[in-house]
């Protein structure tokens, strides 16, 4: 590393160093911040499991899997895992509940939403939709998960709305995999990352102000999704690939 990029490293981590005391109401604030979000949970200790789960992905901890947290903060793996991972809730109302504080707090005429797939890297092959496909985090094919996230962008602040995390053909031709691992049989459908994408545009689009739709050359490629855009009445800038064709629809197309 030249020595003019690890002065500034040297800056930026001593930036990021923090004071013990402001840790002091962390949690305390963590959990205010948490409380309309556990309305979905019913009962004291499904709650308490809730918090811990996300205290937990907030925590240090190497592996953040139930096991670790479970191990990191004290309480029986089982009943955590079984009811962040078995239990059945329904997460529309913390969706809900994330859309309206978005619109709230954040909402404006101008905002923009942003849809982009991200790749996460994973072992193994057990974990619902690990594949090897293209990871951006490692620039490469590699065993991973994508989610396709949506965004919302104001000059008040850009937080992350929704969430589909998508499975290739390789999951959703194999019924046998999919029930193993817990698909519900209403969600086995294969869907496109450009569907996913569009379903949480029609979930959420209406409930927050906006005037653009935004995103990569991923969601800019197909056609369709562009048209299906256009027809839902949003304008949008997307970035095509380098070698999209395009012609004047005007005029006799070429040989």
């Amino acid at each position: 590393m030249e020595a003019r990029y690890a002065f500034r490293k040297s800056q930026l981590l001593d930036e990021c160093q923090v004071a013990p005391e402001i840790f002091e109401q962390v949690i305390p604030r963590l959990y205010t911040f948490m409380k309309p979000f556990l309305r979905i949970f019913h009962g004291q200790a499904a709650d308490q499991h809730a918090k811990t789960s996300v205290g937990g992905l907030l925590s240090n901890v190497e592996r953040t899997n139930i096991a670790s947290i479970a191990s990191r903060f004290g309480p029986s793996r089982l009943p955590l895992q079984s009811c962040i991972g078995w239990d059945a809730w329904d997460d529309a109302p913390v969706r809900e509940e994330l859309r309206g504080q978005v619109k709230t707090h954040v909402g404006q005429g101008d905002g923009v939403l942003v849809c982009d797939p991200s790749g996460f890297p994973k072992s193994g092959r057990e974990s619902v939709g690990v594949a090897r496909q293209w990871c951006g985090r490692l620039g490469t094919v590699d065993n991973c998960h994508v989610a396709i996230s949506l965004g919302y962008v104001s000059s008040k602040g850009h937080p992350l709305v929704d969430t589909r995390l998508y499975r290739p053909k390789a999951w959703t031709k194999d019924t046998a995999r999919l029930a193993k691992a817990g698909v519900p049989k209403a969600s086995r459908a294969d869907r496109t990352r450009h569907q996913l994408a569009l379903e949480m545009l029609e979930k959420n689009g209406a409930s927050l102000p906006h005037r653009w739709l935004g995103g990569d050359d991923e969601m800019g490629r197909p056609y369709g999704c562009r048209r299906r855009l256009a027809a839902l009445g949003e304008q949008y800038v997307l970035a095509v690939p380098s070698n999209t064709s395009r012609r004047d629809v005007e005029v006799e197309p070429p040989a």
